[in-house]
């Protein structure tokens, strides 16, 4: 493996398009670093799901924390829509750069490994019920291996959920907290969350509030809401975890990767934590 590597996590959702980082990618590779994507694509579940009319619906804890329900058709469009859609594009664009990528599920060798809970509690208008046929789970560990392997060849892994379960079935899993523990498990140099939006922000409607520094171990000066509070929360598992760069940063424009790396967007640090000594 190289003396850098950049872990990747490129979001899906409206007005996000993945592709964007692989010009990026070629030019770490370039300069002597290693890569490693790992994306989502709730777009592109979304459109697919509506094309094959499978309903989609997301439950709410009782601690207010949102996600998508996975019943088993759903898990079905989760599949197909990043191993069948999302990946493709990715690895086509990547190999017309030049880049040697190789595409991974969670599922294959047993990449990502997460504990799925076989009755969990939901609010669901309004009421606290027990949902039992939520194909979620809660990612615990990495299997190293193979993309070490992979990286030690040369070669650009590009992952994403699902992932499998202790009793070997497949599981949705949280990619930002996927994307943190990879980081994490191979001794990542940076980790970069891309997003639709310029980093955290006070407020959410104006991207002039972007707040270049962001503790994650002291309460968020910011209007944080959905996806960027996981990021946060998953931001502080790489920091945990030794990734000595976390940076979430906007993944709409053109070169994401290295703007962030230049010092775009908000960088999270753990400066309370260390000098607190906790």
């Amino acid at each position: 493996m190289r003396d850098t590597l950049t872990v990747i996590k490129c979001g899906g959702g409206e007005g996000l398009d993945p592709v964007r980082v692989c010009p990026d990618v070629a030019a770490l590779r370039a300069e002597g670093g290693a890569a490693l994507v790992l994306h989502g694509g709730s777009a592109e579940v979304e459109r697919l799901a509506v094309r094959l009319g499978v309903p989609q619906r997301r439950l709410m804890t009782p601690s207010g924390t949102s996600s998508r329900y996975t019943d088993p058709a759903t898990l079905e469009v989760l599949t197909l829509a990043l191993a069948g859609a999302v990946k493709p594009r990715l690895l086509a664009e990547l190999h017309r750069l030049g880049v040697p990528a190789v595409g991974l599920t969670g599922i294959d060798a047993g990449v990502l490994r997460a504990r799925r809970s076989r009755a969990h509690r939901a609010v669901v208008d309004g009421r606290t019920v027990v949902v039992r046929d939520d194909h979620t789970g809660r990612l615990e560990s990495v299997t190293v291996g193979p993309l070490r392997a992979l990286l030690d060849a040369g070669l650009t892994p590009v992952l994403s959920p699902p992932a499998v379960a202790q009793d070997g079935t497949v599981v949705n899993v949280d990619a930002d907290r996927a994307a943190a523990l990879v980081a994490a498990a191979l001794g990542a140099t940076h980790l970069v969350y891309l997003t639709a939006a310029a980093g955290l922000l006070r407020d959410p409607a104006d991207p002039a509030t972007l707040i270049p520094h962001h503790d994650v171990a002291a309460p968020p000066d910011a209007d944080v809401r959905g996806g960027m509070a996981v990021k946060l929360l998953a931001g502080r598992i790489a920091l945990d975890g030794g990734v000595p760069r976390v940076v979430i940063a906007d993944g709409r424009l053109d070169h994401p990767v290295r703007r962030a790396l230049d010092g775009h967007g908000t960088r999270l640090t753990a400066l309370s934590r260390s000098t607190s000594g906790g």
